[in-house]
């Protein structure tokens, strides 16, 4: 059987090579793999040719539209009339839409970077040992966890 669990870049890793080294799983079972990070931050205006769905613009021209409709309409009731206060509501619906668009994109990379999967660790062991990996691997805070059936991998 094959275990993949992840782990952050922390000591963690190393205190759970050391406990299953302990528990009797030779050191060439073990098989740690650091992860690079990403380059460069995501684009986030879509081109022609390449659009992933993170747009940066959609929810500033949703508001956008809104905002001047409701300007619009409100605008025949007020001094300056539809067209002023059409082009007014649709710059503050414009801007409304890219400060929330700008935050929602910065708290989402904050969180994202606070806690990321570094370490990939690969175990090699019997059936008969996966109750007490697992455990070990969960108790020193692994990401997560996976185990892959050997004997049925090489068979296919």
């Amino acid at each position: 059987m094959i275990v993949v669990a992840t782990f952050e870049n922390h000591l963690f890793v190393e205190l759970v090579i050391s406990a299953l080294r302990e528990k009797g799983v030779p050191p060439h079972h073990l098989f740690a793999v650091p992860l690079d990070g990403r380059p460069e931050p995501p684009q986030l205006l879509d081109t022609i040719h390449r659009a992933d769905g993170l747009s940066f613009l959609d929810l500033a021209a949703i508001f956008g539209t809104c905002f001047m409709l409701l300007g619009s309409i409100y605008g025949y009731v007020l001094t300056w009339g539809p067209i002023i206060w059409g082009v007014i509501g649709a710059v503050v619906g414009i801007s409304l839409g890219l400060l929330l668009k700008w935050g929602l994109n910065r708290n989402t990379a904050r969180r994202q970077t606070n806690r990321r999967a570094e370490i990939v660790l690969l175990i090699r062991c019997d059936e008969t040992q996966w109750p007490m990996i697992e455990r070990l691997l969960w108790n020193h805070h692994a990401l997560g966890l996976a185990g892959i059936d050997d004997e049925k991998r090489t068979r296919q």
